[in-house]
């Protein structure tokens, strides 16, 4: 095990036809046992905004602003995307960090077009956008200052506390329903907060922040996600029973996902911190994923299938409504009143 670090191997992601496996010989024990350096490297990419058009996420557009991420959440669905650069979804996710250089020059481009559609644009659907490195290389503040300027409607999803940096421009936002912010919280367990996803921020911070968050006019909420079967899902009532405290309007929940090489990484994981219940959790996954431990099918895989799933959905309804979470009307987020960089506000056509 590596302090700060979630992942316990760097296996060679999948589009390699060549791979190594570590040999302890006894040498360079320190530089093992502290991990690999962390690098950061600008990438210049073509374009910003992903689109999607998935029945089962809930925005048709996002920006990414970092690949990888050193919060190193053992768990997280992003890492395979690392094998599309050539690295593993191991410690190379975690320590082989790259930033878009140019993001807020490529944002005003893409909002420019006489074709651009304004429709929410949610920050933090893959990587977190408020990962350590954002303290200095600021690359998530430029895109937010970008699109207060042009009062283009945005979500952020993050673990972060740094989001509260942004207040100025979130108040900004919210003023015109153009901002809503999710803060995830996976468990308020310290300890296996630490184990899991060692360099994010602490519980009791994410909920300090939904509540500053609410204080200033923000519109926050809380994602339980993902939920782990065996292992987070007992918090389930009482993370939406603090986030309801905290001033959190809604809340939502994802079941794990283990797509490709993050099978692998979380079952070792799991052997090396938890061995009296890693078959158990396991086991739960596969029941409520049609046999495997991935299911990829739009509509299951981010809630599962069969008795335990149904129980979840259940349980999470049912706090979520003693709570008083999710009961008031969630409008949408404001678009009527983009306006393109350097142009006028977009014309809305009632239809």
């Amino acid at each position: 095990m590596i302090p700060g670090h979630g992942a316990l191997s760097n296996p060679a992601g999948r589009f390699e036809r060549r791979s190594t496996e570590a040999v302890d010989d006894g040498w360079f024990h320190e530089a093992a046992t502290n991990g690999p350096p962390l690098t950061v490297t600008a990438e210049h990419a073509r374009a910003l905004i992903t689109t999607n058009d998935s029945p089962d996420i809930p925005f048709e557009q996002s920006i990414n602003p970092y690949r990888g991420c050193s919060h190193a959440c053992v768990y997280c669905y992003a890492r395979p995307s690392h094998a599309y650069l050539g690295l593993s979804a191991g410690l190379d996710f975690e320590t082989k960090l790259f930033y878009k250089a140019d993001a807020a020059e490529l944002l005003q481009r893409e909002l420019a077009r006489p074709g651009y559609r304004c429709t929410p644009i949610t920050l933090g659907a893959n990587t977190d956008p408020y990962q350590p490195i954002e303290r200095q290389l600021r690359v998530t503040r430029a895109i937010l200052e970008v699109l207060a300027a042009c009062r283009h409607p945005v979500t952020i999803i993050t673990k972060s506390a740094l989001v509260l940096r942004e207040l100025d421009l979130l108040s900004v936002l919210a003023k015109d329903h153009l901002v809503q912010v999710g803060i995830s919280i996976t468990t308020l367990d310290t300890e296996l907060k630490r184990r899991m996803e060692p360099q994010t921020a602490s519980p009791p911070a994410r909920l300090r922040t939904v509540r500053e968050l609410t204080a200033a006019g923000i519109p926050a909420g809380v994602l339980v996600a993902p939920v782990i079967p065996a292992l987070t899902d007992h918090e389930i009532e009482r993370i939406l029973e603090a986030a309801a405290a905290a001033g959190a309007q809604w809340a939502g929940y994802v079941l794990l996902r283990l797509p490709h090489e993050l099978r692998t990484l979380f079952s070792e994981w799991l052997e090396a911190h938890y061995p009296d219940r890693a078959a158990h959790v396991l086991s739960l996954i596969r029941q409520m994923r049609n046999g495997r431990e991935n299911d990829p099918r739009f509509g299951s895989r981010m809630r599962g299938e069969g008795p335990f799933a149904d129980m979840l959905r259940v349980r999470f309804h049912a706090a979520c409504r003693r709570t008083g979470l999710n009961t008031g009307r969630n409008a949408p987020l404001e678009v009527g009143h983009f306006r393109r960089p350097g142009g006028s506000a977009q014309l809305v056509l009632n239809f």
